[in-house]
C-alpha cells in the first residue's frame, strides 16, 4: 500500500513538473527583459537571450533619449546616437523657452537663443504684472515698467474690492478708496444676510440691518421646521409657533398610524388614538 502511494506521488510530480518549470522559465525571461536582479541569463535559451538583449537595448535607448539613468551610449547605433542628439537638443530648447528644467544656453542656435531670450522677457513681464514668480524690474523697458505699474495698481484695487490677495489701502487713490469701501460694505452686508463669518454689524446701514434681521428670521424658521439644533423657538411669532405645532402634531399622528418615524402616543387626541385601532 505504501509503495503504491509513493508511485502515485512520483507520477503526479512528473506530470506537474514540466508546467512548473515552464512557468519559472517564463518568469525568468520576463525578469531578464525587464532588467530585474532576479534574472538568471544562464537559464535562457538562444532565442530568449536574443529577446532579452533587444529589450535591454530598447530600455537603454529610451533612458538615453529621455535623459534618464542608466544610459550606456556606447551600445547605441550611429542612427540612434543621431536621434538621441536631436531629442537632447529639443529638450534643451524646451527647457530654455519655458524657464523650467535644466537649460544650457550655449547649445542653442542663434535663432533659438533669440527666441529663448524673447520668451524669458515675456515671462518676466508677466511675473512683474501679476506680482508672482521672479520679477526682475531691471530687465523692463520704460514702456514695460509703465505697463507693470498700471497692472499692479489695478491688481491692488481688485484685491481690495474682493477682500483677497495683498491689499494695500495706502496705494489707493481717493476715487479707488471710495469704490473699495462700497465693495467692502456690500460684501459685509452679504456675509451678514447669509449668516456667514466676517460679518460686522456696526458697518451695516439701517436698510441692511432690517434686511439682515429678515434673513435671520427666515433662516431660524427653516431651522425650526427642519428640527435643526440652531432653531431658536423664542424668536418665532405666535402664528409661526402655532403653525409649527400643528405641523408637528400631524407628523406625529402619521408616524403613529403608519408605523414609521418617531411616534409619541401621549400627544394624540382621543379620536386619533381610537383611529389607530381601526383597520
Amino acid at each position: 500500500m505504501k509503495t503504491t502511494l509513493q508511485r502515485c506521488l512520483i507520477v503526479a510530480c512528473l506530470a506537474l513538473c514540466p508546467n512548473i518549470f515552464a512557468q519559472s522559465s517564463a518568469e525568468n525571461l520576463d525578469a531578464c527583459k525587464s532588467g530585474r536582479e532576479t534574472c538568471d541569463r544562464s537559464k535562457l535559451s538562444a532565442p530568449e537571450l536574443t529577446d532579452a538583449a533587444l529589450a535591454q537595448h530598447a530600455r537603454n535607448l529610451s533612458n538615453c533619449r529621455n535623459g534618464f539613468d542608466p544610459c550606456d551610449r556606447s551600445t547605441l547605433s550611429p542612427r540612434e546616437v543621431t536621434a538621441m542628439a536631436v531629442a537632447d537638443h529639443l529638450r534643451n530648447v524646451s527647457a530654455c523657452d519655458s524657464g523650467m528644467g535644466s537649460c544650457d544656453p550655449t547649445k542653442l542656435t542663434p535663432s533659438e537663443a533669440r527666441d529663448s531670450s524673447s520668451a524669458e522677457r515675456k515671462r518676466n513681464l508677466a511675473d512683474c504684472k501679476d506680482g508672482i514668480g521672479d520679477c526682475d524690474h531691471s530687465q523692463l523697458t520704460p514702456s514695460e515698467a509703465t505697463a507693470v505699474n498700471t497692472a499692479r495698481r489695478e491688481l491692488n484695487v481688485s484685491d481690495c474690492k474682493n477682500g483677497a490677495g495683498l491689499c494695500d489701502h495706502a496705494k489707493l487713490t481717493p476715487a479707488e478708496t471710495k469704490e473699495v469701501t462700497l465693495a467692502e460694505n456690500l460684501r459685509n452686508a452679504q456675509n451678514c444676510q447669509n449668516g456667514w463669518d466676517e460679518c460686522d454689524r456696526s458697518k451695516l446701514s439701517p436698510a441692511d440691518m432690517a434686511q439682515m434681521d429678515t434673513s435671520d428670521h427666515k433662516r431660524n424658521l427653516t431651522a425650526c421646521r427642519d428640527g435643526q439644533e440652531t432653531c431658536d423657538y423664542a424668536k418665532l411669532s405666535p402664528s409661526e409657533t402655532a403653525q409649527l405645532a400643528d405641523a408637528e402634531h400631524k407628523r406625529n399622528y402619521i408616524a403613529c398610524r403608519k408605523g414609521y418615524g418617531y411616534c409619541d402616543a401621549s400627544r394624540l387626541t382621543a379620536e386619533e388614538t381610537r383611529s389607530l385601532s381601526r383597520p
